[in-house]
């Protein structure tokens, strides 16, 4: 369990005022094996350092990226969960704020994640909101990074 100092050093810039990558190793591994809520947790985490250590807060376009990747993350659990309303919202969310970061920013490939939720939306749209996952079984993209 991280605290909250955890959560400030990891948003922290590099000597010289240069941000610090995030390690997408991890986050990576998690949305490889499907384990969206365990996802969401790392980005909100990461999130929640960048809002708190920059001048910009929520307007910090790193923060903003991790929110685009937050949405897609948390649509892609809802519609495996029964929440097709829900995964609708936050997949439309995402499509719009991951879209200013094509084709990559730092470090992810964004068009992969962008490709799985545009193949999922016609699938989930005319569903009942508490609907079955229609994808069975449920594929998408792996995450992609660079280092």
């Amino acid at each position: 369990m991280a605290s909250i100092l955890d959560i400030a050093i990891a948003a922290r810039p590099e000597p010289g005022g240069l941000p610090r990558l995030p390690d997408w190793e991890e986050f990576a591994a998690l949305w490889n094996r499907n384990d969206m809520a365990a996802a969401h947790d790392w980005l909100n985490q990461r999130w929640a350092g960048l809002v708190a250590n920059r001048i910009r807060g929520h307007e910090d376009p790193e923060a903003q990226f991790l929110q685009g990747i937050a949405f897609a993350t948390l649509a892609l659990f809802f519609t495996q969960n029964g929440n097709q309303e829900g995964a609708l919202l936050m997949l439309d969310d995402a499509q719009v704020w991951l879209g200013r970061y094509r084709p990559s920013f730092l470090g992810v490939e964004v068009d992969p994640i962008l490709d799985t939720l545009q193949e999922l939306r016609p699938m989930i749209a005319g569903l009942a909101p508490d609907a079955e996952c229609p994808m069975q079984p449920f594929v998408y993209r792996r995450f992609e990074y660079h280092r």
